[in-house]
């Protein structure tokens, strides 16, 4: 059992968590984003074969617009990264001791990967892309 530790409220609220708590709070907000996507797309094809077309085109046309897609891929791609870093160190225990050079390189490879395709994504919202 861990050790019970007794923090008040105040000292609780101003706990200064760095790059741990961050890449702990990510990866909790991306997986409900992916699941809130993944719920929206099971609700909108129960309303496609139950009640009909016009509710499920609204939902779908919502969650196919390029705003939802660049947040959708965020959350898969930051998720599947973290995860992946997650994963090596517990695989690998000595890597604990990089373990903040290696958020770093997570960032440094998901910035490049996230960043050329969402900017493509963005400016053909803007430009009039397809």
């Amino acid at each position: 059992m861990a050790n019970a530790r007794r923090v008040s409220w105040s000292e609780g609220l101003r706990y200064r968590g760095q790059t741990n708590m961050l890449t702990w709070v990510l990866h909790r907000l991306t997986g409900l984003g992916v699941l809130l996507f993944v719920s929206v797309h099971i609700v909108a094809a129960f309303f496609l074969n139950a009640l009909g077309d016009e509710i499920s085109t609204t939902i779908t046309r919502w969650y196919e617009s390029r705003p939802v897609q660049v947040v959708v891929y965020f959350c898969v791609l930051y998720h599947a990264f973290n995860g992946l870093r997650v994963l090596l160190e517990d695989f690998y225990p000595p890597l604990l001791r990089y373990h903040r050079e290696l958020i770093w390189l997570q960032w440094a490879v998901f910035v490049p990967v996230f960043g050329l395709p969402a900017y493509f994504m963005v400016t053909g919202l803007l430009f009039g892309g397809a």
